[in-house]
C-alpha cells in the first residue's frame, strides 16, 4: 500500500498580521507594532504536517491577483503536490488577523478564489486508501464548497480517515451540511469554542463526548489552550481523557489550531493512537505559539526534542 498522505480540502488565503496592544474600540484606530504579508489559512496546516514528516496534496482552489500571486509562490516553494490549476477570474482572499498584548487574534476574512471549489475539482484528487483527507469548516462557509464537499466525502474508499475541523465559524454553517460531513467524519478536532456550539456543552470534556458520538469514527478531540486538550478515543468509546499542554510563554496564539491539526494528522499517519498523537500535536501547537507569525509550525526533530525533555 502507498504511503499516506494529508489531502488537504480547505483554503490557502494570504493573512496580513498587525501587532496591536488592543483591538480598537468602535470607530477606533490604533498603531500596529509590527504587520506581515503571508500565505496562511489551510497553508498553516499542510505546512504543520509536511514538516513533521507527513505528504501534502492540496486539493483546494486559488486565484490570479495580487493576493493569489503571494499564494501561487507559496504553493510552489512548499514541496506539496497542488492539485488544481487555478482560477484566472478571481483573485484570492485574504484575512486580517490582529494580534493583542495578551497574544489573542481576531480575524476579519474577505473570501476570494478558495470559495469556488467545484464537485469536478474534488474528482481530480487521486486519494489514495491509506490517505488522510482534512475538511476546515472555513470552506463550508462558501456556497460552492459546501455543495460539493459533503457528496464527494461520501463517495471516498472507506478506508480513508476523515479529520474534521470545524473553524470559529461553525455557528454560521449550515446545520445539515455539518451533519453530512461529520457522517463521514473519523475524527472531529476543535478548541472549546467550536465544541460547545457545535454541541450545547459548555464543560469541554463533555462536549468531546458528545462530538465523539455524532461522528462516524466516534473520536473526538477538544482543545483548551494553555491546558491541553481532552481525548476521545474511537478504542474507548465513552471515556475521556485530558492530555496536558507543552508549559510554554506564548507570544502570538495565530495558527496555534492550525499546528496542532497539522501535526495530529501526521502523527496518525505514522501509526500513532489518538492520544498519543494529541500529544504531540500539543507539542507542536506550544512550539508554535513562542513565534510571531501564522506559519510558525515546528519540525519534527524540534518536537522530539520537547517531548524528549518532558519525559
Amino acid at each position: 500500500m502507498a504511503e499516506p498522505r494529508l489531502v488537504f480540502t480547505g483554503n490557502v488565503i494570504v493573512d496580513l498580521v498587525l501587532t496591536v496592544d488592543a483591538i480598537p474600540e468602535p470607530g477606533g484606530d490604533v498603531v500596529a507594532s509590527s504587520s506581515s504579508l503571508t500565505a496562511g489559512g489551510g497553508y498553516n496546516t499542510m505546512i504543520a504536517a509536511h514538516r513533521d514528516g507527513l505528504p501534502v496534496v492540496f486539493g483546494g482552489q486559488y486565484g490570479t491577483g495580487p493576493f493569489g500571486d503571494v499564494v501561487r509562490s507559496a504553493l510552489a516553494s512548499s514541496g506539496f503536490e497542488v492539485v488544481q490549476p487555478g482560477l484566472a477570474e478571481a483573485d484570492s482572499g485574504y484575512c486580517v488577523a490582529m494580534v493583542d498584548a495578551a497574544a489573542e487574534r481576531t480575524f476579519v476574512t474577505s473570501a476570494g478564489a478558495e470559495g469556488h471549489l467545484t464537485r469536478d475539482d474534488l474528482d481530480r484528487i487521486a486519494v489514495r486508501p491509506a490517505d488522510l483527507v482534512y475538511v476546515s469548516g472555513y470552506s463550508l462557509a462558501h456556497r460552492a464548497n459546501a455543495q460539493a464537499l459533503p457528496g464527494w466525502l461520501a463517495a471516498l474508499p472507506d478506508t480513508v480517515r476523515v479529520l474534521f475541523d470545524p473553524s470559529p465559524l461553525i455557528r454560521d454553517l449550515d446545520p445539515d451540511t455539518v451533519a453530512a460531513v461529520l457522517a463521514r467524519t473519523d475524527i472531529v478536532t476543535g478548541n472549546a469554542r467550536e465544541a460547545r456550539l457545535l454541541t450545547g456543552v459548555e464543560d469541554p470534556a463533555s462536549a468531546a463526548l458528545a462530538l465523539a458520538e455524532r461522528v462516524r469514527g466516534r473520536a473526538a478531540i477538544v482543545r483548551t489552550g494553555g491546558t491541553g486538550c481532552w481525548v476521545v478515543p474511537a478504542e474507548s468509546p465513552g471515556s475521556v481523557t485530558n492530555v496536558p499542554a507543552y508549559p510554554v510563554t506564548a507570544v502570538d496564539t495565530n495558527g496555534a489550531g492550525d499546528a496542532h491539526g497539522g501535526v495530529l494528522a501526521a502523527a496518525l499517519a505514522r501509526g500513532n493512537d489518538l492520544t498519543t498523537a494529541a500529544r504531540r500535536a500539543n507539542v507542536a501547537a506550544a512550539l508554535a505559539v513562542t513565534k510571531r507569525g501564522p506559519a510558525t509550525a515546528p519540525t519534527a526533530e524540534m518536537i522530539d526534542e520537547a517531548l524528549r525533555l518532558a519525559r
